[in-house]
């Protein structure tokens, strides 16, 4: 164990190779279908930036350099993997630092990392099959998922959660396709048209890690108490049997499996109506994510809102897949898949769709798009937690205020 030297705090190839075996497989589709849907996908996301970019005003040469990867889930998970290292390498530094380098630092490190790999690939195995796509902000570019050549940025459509909610909700998988592109561009014109957004999160993010005061072991504890409340109640309980049917989930693809999680059991009253994010914050963090998630609201809402202002000019069934896609979103799920929404923070995901939506939809009413676009002026412009319910706020300070 001597030899362990450079042990990180969490083992990243377990967290992907657990992860990836225990993702769900996805729908049955022969290999030429899938030919077809990935060359899809590549093709709308294409048409989708033309309408984005029309319909919002947003315009950046650097789009271009910013690919589009069309995945499945082992390759979602590699990405996100990706990124959580690259974002959490200066919490993981401070935390090794802390740990010291004899040798019972270095074996609580190799066991630790070990725990909270298969931890978070359990995590990332149930998310896998959920999420349809995703802007990838801070991930690095490898040869197997290339980024854009500044460091930063790339497009990622889960072919397989795509195929599968089209499916459920019946709905013409052509028009449904574009719909989910139109979303999934907007947040990459967001991010590639608004240059300093990236570096904002990032130090925001950097901030909240950084007030993270606690040594390796009591991290990896309290980790792993809420990773056992997710996977099946507190240590040293038993696990009570809970029948599992459809997993309805946020905006991300849910996959219907009876019996996947056949002997889980979270009780309510353990996790106290928090999220796993909640489990291991301090105050000022709570500080710092309340802006986070301000700006996520915003990013998240515009998305919907440029998605449901485009759709109809393109998409002949939007009507249908919105309704239903909305249908499904408040359809509630089992109480599994319940305690697992309020664990991974999913539900607060649902209420940033709601406030943003109703945000932007409130400034362009007021001000019109150009005005509403101020908003991307500087991190200064950015809605806060506050004014993102009440938009009436935003735009007293930002169109009507002194410096306006």
């Amino acid at each position: 164990m001597t030899s362990i030297g450079g042990v990180e705090m969490v083992d990243w190839k377990l967290a992907v190779t657990t992860a990836s075996r225990l993702a769900r497989p996805g729908p049955e589709i022969t290999r030429e279908e899938a030919r077809e849907v990935v060359a899809e996908l590549r093709g709308h996301a294409v048409a989708a930036e033309e309408h984005v970019r029309a319909f919002t005003g947003m315009t950046t040469a650097a789009r271009h350099d910013t690919p589009v990867l069309v995945v499945d889930r082992p390759g979602w998970i590699e990405a996100n993997v990706a990124g959580f290292r690259s974002l959490l390498k200066p919490l993981m530094t401070k935390m090794r630092a802390r740990r010291g380098n004899g040798p019972g630092g270095m074996i609580a490190g190799a066991v630790g990392g070990k725990v909270t790999g298969v931890e978070l690939g359990v995590l990332l195995s149930f998310l896998s099959s959920r999420v349809l796509g995703q802007y990838e902000t801070f991930a690095p570019a490898t040869r197997e998922l290339p980024g854009a050549p500044d460091g930063g940025g790339r497009l990622l459509l889960v072919a397989p959660n795509i195929v599968h909610v089209e499916r459920e909700l019946g709905v013409d998988p052509h028009d449904f396709r574009l719909w989910v592109c139109l979303h999934e561009e907007t947040h990459r014109t967001q991010f590639t048209a608004v240059p300093w957004l990236r570096d904002h999160l990032e130090a925001e993010i950097q901030a909240f890690l950084a007030e993270t005061d606690v040594d390796a072991g009591t991290l990896l504890e309290r980790l792993s108490d809420a990773v056992q409340a997710f996977t099946g109640g507190r240590r040293g309980e038993s696990a009570e049997p809970s029948a599992t049917g459809t997993a309805t989930d946020t905006d991300t693809a849910p996959e219907t499996e009876p019996g996947a999680r056949s002997g889980a059991h979270a009780p309510e009253q353990d996790i106290d109506g928090r999220s796993l994010v909640d489990l291991v914050q301090t105050p000022a963090q709570r500080e710092i994510l309340a802006r986070v998630t301000a700006v996520m609201s915003l990013l998240e809402g515009h998305a919907d809102y440029v998605m449901d202002g485009v759709g109809p000019q393109i998409v002949p069934s939007v009507v249908e897949i919105r309704e239903k896609f909305q249908r499904r979103r408040a359809a509630g799920a089992n109480r599994l898949d319940q305690i697992l929404r309020r664990l991974l923070g999913l539900d607060a995901k649902l209420r940033q769709y709601r406030d943003g939506e109703r945000f932007v939809r409130a400034v362009v009413e007021e001000v019109g798009m150009e005005g509403f676009n101020r908003v991307w002026t500087s991190p200064n412009t950015l809605p806060t937690p506050a004014e993102i319910t009440h938009p009436a706020e935003w735009i007293a300070r930002v169109h009507r205020g002194p410096e306006a």
